[in-house]
């Protein structure tokens, strides 16, 4: 190796040694660092799962995240085959899922609970042994909890104890300790979480978490403390960032969909905001309006009386006008977002009961409007703009929504490239012709990449800005054309129906045209096109994407594009599982190639914990490798060897003398 003297190099490049040896302080530390980073870029690459478009059905995401999609069953059955039969290998799985429910049941029944805790938690250790094998120990020791540290780590970091006879004795001396000191159940469900975190390496929720479901904040709370996850924001997404941050048409937004679904709960009970003002002026308002078009759609986990259903469509009612009154209010503002189509309330003749659209005229299914000026249509009442603000003032201040919103900044993007992959949640806007469309965004002209590079930044001015400036209030603005707008890349379709499907009864009126992009998506040239304007490889590399529901019971594949785009939006929620005739998409992307998981509905926790019911799924492959995927052939792997290139230099620096040992 030949090392250059301190003259040679640049003042730059002696501030980031000089950074480097603070934490790599004398030539031992360089060198083992070396050696680990080019160990682990040999070892199999981790398991990524990608979900999207979970719409607060916590539920059936959660149970998805603890069976990994099914991994953790088939890793139950390639370890103990024919070893354990059918019913014992379930109850096993239960445990790991379900720890703590499904130990409370077996102390209710198991008669000899001493032999049962160390035949499990041989079982258990097996399994965990098992799912960390492609991880570095370094890692498989972050994962594990403080109290057992040092007892898990003599436990998995061995050979299989019966290719080991001398330390059989030990082994089973732990685990017998374990339960005679009372800690056996502590043990079983540290490790069983321990096996969970192992077992899914990296999550990706590829946007639209928010909306119709009943638990979205319970979502994020379960991704606020997952190790390793990130987001794709979706439309729902932006909509709830944008009311966090105080964008009135969003928080109107926001709270007609609450109340369409039955899930003003969420807003209430999971984030402390105040419904009282509008409750109050719902009901003096639309007092004696049977509020027909408004009864909220109800499911299962929401079942209401009739004096509840006619009290939500009454909020339902008055907070749509709201809604239409401040957006119109935002394209008169912005004639640049050109939506001047959805201007409709001063297009109704309330004598006549009629309203023009696109200039033809349809007959109104309701013309009770109170609160509408004719002169003046756009325009809030005193009363409308008095409980706005008071909506507003309780957004911008509820301390778990800001919480949870932070949490979306902080882990989520527009789009991310990653091993080979790019994923975002719905489109890129295209050309008739399949071209990247130019977009006027807040007076730049831009498409492709550079497009939603410059959503992302506006996406962040809007939370982040100076409050009040021109700059932050334009991005405010932006929000909401996100959730909406026809050349939004989290929207892309030709107008949001929202007002024809509450009082126009023509279906063709309310029929949503999609983008460009959904004509062309299925073309390998588009694809391509697409893959390479992220500095993809076309013919290796893959689109992850949702938004628009897959109605696999129609037939339609989600594999589009021979391969090269995966739409793995299934029908997480419950909302379009009649469209699309399962339960939601996973897609899991391990050290052999792609899967996909179908779905079937969950039915509940109860099921699984006392029947051993688990949810059903198929597995299909999508990409099969011929070998397998080290770490070096990976984003990280990329990472890695930055890293040892210049542990390198310092290296060689500390040899020649230029950076001298810290101690």
């Amino acid at each position: 190796m030949l090392y250059k003297s301190r003259k040679e190099y640049s003042e730059e490049e002696l501030k980031i040694l000089d950074l480097m040896a603070q934490k790599f302080p004398t030539i031992s530390d360089a060198a083992t660092e070396i050696v680990n980073l080019k160990a682990i870029l040999y070892l199999p690459k981790g398991t990524e799962h990608f979900l999207t478009d979970l719409h607060g059905e916590y539920k059936a995401f959660q149970h998805v995240l603890k069976n990994a999609s099914g991994v953790i069953r088939r890793k139950v059955n390639e370890i103990f085959g024919h070893t354990l039969r059918e019913a014992e290998k379930r109850e096993l799985c239960t445990l790991i899922y379900y720890p703590e429910e499904k130990l409370e049941l077996v102390k209710r029944h198991e008669p000899d609970l001493d032999d049962w805790y160390h035949m499990t938690m041989n079982q258990l250790v097996e399994v965990c042994r098992n799912v960390s094998t492609k991880y570095s120990r370094s890692k498989v020791n972050k994962a594990l909890p403080q109290d057992f540290s040092y007892i898990f780590q003599e436990l998995l970091h061995e050979s299989n104890t019966h290719d080991m006879p001398n330390k059989m004795d030990y082994f089973n001396a732990i685990l017998s300790s374990v339960i005679e000191v009372g800690r056996a159940d502590e043990f079983i469900i540290a490790i069983s979480h321990v096996i969970q975190q192992l077992t899914i390496d990296c999550l990706h929720i590829i946007g639209d978490i928010y909306d119709r479901g009943p638990g979205p904040h319970i979502i994020m709370d379960i991704l606020s403390d997952y190790h390793t996850v990130d987001i794709q924001w979706g439309n729902h997404d932006v909509l709830w960032m944008g009311a966090a941050a105080g964008n009135k048409a969003s928080i109107a937004n926001v709270l007609r969909i609450s109340a369409r679904y039955a899930n003003l709960d969420v807003l209430e009970n999971g984030y402390g905001i105040n419904l009282l003002p509008l409750a109050r002026f719902a009901m003096e308002t639309y007092a004696n309006d049977p509020c027909t078009n408004f009864r909220p759609k109800t499911l299962q986990y929401n079942r209401m009386d009739e004096r509840d259903m006619l009290f939500t469509a009454q909020i339902h009612k008055a907070i749509a006008v709201m809604q239409f009154k401040i957006e119109g209010q935002m394209i008169l503002a912005h004639p640049e977002y050109e939506m001047e189509n959805r201007l409709l309330l001063d297009k109704m003749d309330l004598e006549k009961g009629t309203v023009i659209i696109d200039g033809a005229e349809y007959r109104l299914n309701d013309t009770l409007f109170p609160t509408i000026d004719p002169a003046n249509p756009y325009a809030l009442t005193p009363e409308e703009e008095d409980v706005m603000h008071q909506l507003m003032m309780a957004f911008r201040n509820s301390e778990k929504l800001q919480k949870h919103v932070r949490f979306l900044y902080s882990k989520g993007s527009i789009y991310l490239v990653l091993n080979s992959n790019l994923l975002y949640h719905a489109s890129i806007p295209l050309t008739d012709d399949g071209r990247f469309k130019e977009v006027d965004i807040c007076g730049e002209v831009l498409s492709g990449r550079k497009l939603l590079n410059r959503v992302d930044r506006l996406a962040r001015e809007a939370y982040f800005g100076e409050s009040d400036s021109k700059e932050h209030l334009e991005a405010l603005d932006y929000m909401w054309y996100l959730w909406c707008g026809k050349n939004s890349p989290l929207f892309d379709k030709d107008k949001m129906a929202t007002f024809e499907n509450y009082f126009v009864d023509d279906k063709e009126v309310r029929r949503e045209k999609k983008g460009a992009y959904y004509v062309h998506m299925e073309e390998q040239a588009t694809c391509a096109m697409i893959l390479e304007a992220f500095g993809l490889d076309p013919n290796s590399s893959h689109i992850i994407s949702g938004h628009i529901p897959v109605k696999s019971g129609k037939g339609e594949s989600p594999i589009k594009a021979g391969g090269r785009l995966l739409m793995i939006d299934g029908g997480f929620s419950k909302a379009y599982q009649s469209q699309t005739g399962i339960a939601g998409y996973t897609l899991i992307y391990n050290s052999y190639g792609m899967q996909l998981v179908q779905h079937e509905p969950f039915e509940s926790r109860r099921k699984v914990i006392e029947e051993g019911l688990d949810i059903r799924s198929t597995k299909f492959v999508v990409e099969a490798l011929s070998s397998r995927i080290k770490v070096r052939d990976t984003t990280v792997g990329k990472e890695l060897l930055l890293q040892i290139k210049e542990l390198k230099n310092l290296l060689a620096a500390y040899r020649s003398g230029v950076i001298k040992e810290r101690k």
